[in-house]
């Protein structure tokens, strides 16, 4: 891939970003400058070396969730210049590096906007109503006791790899924030198809449909309307086609 940063593989940003230092006041933006920084660091180590400015001079450091910095626990999120995880398809914002911006690029940070996505401080946003809809969903049928013999459960190759397609969902809620109607619905659509789709789902498959379609509705989330911006920003690239198949499930 091909630098977007200049030869000696630095460049200056210009960070705006959304400062909120609890839920009860009003945020506002704050514009940040960091100079020569490397190209080959991620945003969220830019933002690391931001916070150490800010702490050297006593200011509050920028607060953003983050865990695993793999692209694999869903923790990390938030709106780069209006896209959620930023401009690099099935990228989340935790694996987007600095090489990706031109020096001197300015960058808007600002934390997901939805009803059901509380603020909490700067760029990060309470997101238990996740938690909840997957309990909704509730639990498997399954035997207890030893563990099963690898292929006492028959499952085709297809039929496998689909369902593990869908249970690549990590949760970061990217397809809320990008949703003009802050819909969960490619969240709960992964999630009921990677169940779904296999034997051991199948006992409590139609009435976890419906318990994780009606929590959606009272967690505040609205109805998809097909503009397909979920699967657009989607970090693991899930079809929004299993949202079609999610209705069919509740009938």
């Amino acid at each position: 891939m091909t630098s977007l940063s200049g030869a000696s593989g630095s460049l200056s940003l210009n960070l705006r970003i959304w400062r909120q230092d609890n839920p009860g006041e009003p945020g506002a933006y704050r514009s940040f400058r960091l100079e020569r920084v490397g190209a080959d660091l991620s945003l969220l180590e830019a933002l690391d070396q931001l916070n150490e400015q800010l702490i050297a001079t006593g200011e509050r450091p920028v607060h953003f969730e983050h865990d695993c910095r793999e692209g694999i626990c869903g923790s990390c999120g938030f709106l780069v210049n209006g896209q959620a995880h930023g401009p690099r398809a099935a990228t989340s914002v935790c694996q987007l590096y600095l090489r990706q911006f031109a020096d001197g690029a300015t960058l808007t940070l600002e934390p997901w906007r939805s009803r059901a996505f509380p603020p909490i401080q700067d760029l990060v946003v309470e997101r238990s109503a996740l938690d909840r809809l997957i309990a909704a969903g509730g639990y498997c049928s399954v035997n207890t006791g030893q563990a099963p013999d690898g292929n006492a459960m028959l499952i085709g190759q297809e039929q496998a790899a689909s369902a593990f397609a869908t249970a690549t969902c990590i949760g970061c809620g990217a397809c809320v924030a990008s949703c003009r109607n802050a819909s969960a619905s490619l969240f709960v659509a992964a999630k009921l198809a990677h169940l779904g789709q296999l034997p051991q789902g199948q006992p409590e498959r139609r009435r976890r449909a419906r318990a994780m379609q009606q929590q959606m509705t009272a967690e505040g989330f609205g109805s998809c309307s097909s503009n397909l911006e979920c699967e657009a920003v989607c970090p693991k690239q899930i079809s929004a086609d299993w949202i079609s198949w999610m209705h069919r499930e509740a009938r």
